[in-house]
């Protein structure tokens, strides 16, 4: 097999740099030779006559893509979300689609969790005053214990975020469409109370139609007066233009994301430059454990396909047309 990494360098390095030599072992590696991502027509000069895509969060797998490659077998992001991916096309063309494992969710809870102790503590700007030769005032901060925080989306990441605000004396509100009441130390309550009560809101829902823009401007003057807002999911989930008048105003106290509008998901620059925000460039995952075990995810995949076996969290198995056939002629 022929294998094509999607991944440009920095983000080799940063997911393959410990992987690339066992999936080496497995096929012949073909390399991103830029240091940009690539989509459509760049992505099917680069990947011809190779049979697997490994992709990268920030590679499409458009129509025109699996319409125009007629020679890939398979197409596996090393990353859950997949709604870049045009999976009803891959279908249609006989392509076969697998998403990696949840490996990021400790990684994300724990970005998030920081990311709230700097916006409430002052952190990053005290350092930066520091660094540029400048006496930081003693900015007040916040204290997290005895304060509400509240989840929306308590799927995996919402839940291990839960236990960590939980264990430092945080009281923590949820808001799901599936409730579970017997989730330990959180109080499931409606999206509305949940914006009402919380001092600072984590959108953690899946990103979907219905939830473009769930922190709109009504979601933002329903929140409580100074309350914080983190988005470590989707910057979908975030009207961007109303989290500004809402910092403008001093309805919203503070704003911190990993997330955002810009390519790769990325916060929006403008946004990020405020004072009162605090943003990371999409490092939810960027840890060497996650890193690891998504590069390895897709190593696991592809060496299911030699071994003429489905791979692990395929997305649509019954479509897998061209691998079926592949191993049908290399058997003879």
């Amino acid at each position: 097999m022929r294998v094509f990494l999607t991944h440009n360098t920095e983000d080799r390095e940063a997911y393959f740099g410990r992987a690339l030599p066992e999936l080496e072992a497995l096929a012949e590696v073909v390399l991103n030779p830029t240091d940009h991502d690539l989509a459509d027509e760049e992505l099917l000069d680069a990947s011809a006559g190779c049979d697997v895509i490994v992709a990268h969060r920030a590679t499409p797998g458009s129509a025109a893509f699996f319409a125009a490659h007629d020679e890939v077998l398979a197409f596996l992001r090393t990353a859950v979300d997949i709604s870049t991916i045009d999976v009803d096309a891959a279908s249609k063309a006989g392509v076969l689609v697998a998403r990696a494992d949840k490996s990021f969710v400790p990684s994300t809870a724990e970005l998030a969790l920081g990311l709230l102790i700097d916006l409430w503590r002052n952190i990053a700007a005290s350092d930066h005053d520091y660094r540029v030769g400048t006496e930081p005032p003693q900015r007040s901060g916040r204290q997290l214990a005895g304060a509400t925080a509240g989840i929306i989306g308590l799927g995996a990441i919402g839940s291990h975020l839960a236990g960590l605000l939980g264990a430092i004396g945080m009281r923590v509100i949820a808001h799901d469409v599936s409730p579970r009441t017997e989730t330990a130390r959180v109080e499931f309550v409606s999206f509305e109370e949940l914006l009402g009560r919380s001092d600072v809101v984590f959108p953690l829902a899946p990103a979907t139609p219905e939830t473009d823009d769930l922190i709109d401007a009504a979601a933002l003057a329903a929140m409580k007066p100074g309350a914080s807002l983190v988005n470590v999911s989707r910057g979908e989930l975030v009207d961007e233009h109303a989290v500004v008048e809402a910092l403008d105003s001093g309805r919203l106290a503070g704003f911190a994301c990993d997330v955002g509008r810009a390519p790769d998901q990325r916060p929006s620059a403008a946004l990020a430059a405020r004072p009162d925000v605090v943003a990371t460039p999409h490092l939810g995952g960027l840890t060497p454990e996650n890193a690891d075990a998504q590069a390895r995810s897709a190593v696991d995949q592809v060496a299911a396909i030699g071994e003429g076996a489905l791979p692990p969290r395929s997305v649509n198995p019954e479509s897998a047309d061209r691998l079926r056939a592949f191993w049908a002629a290399r058997n003879g």
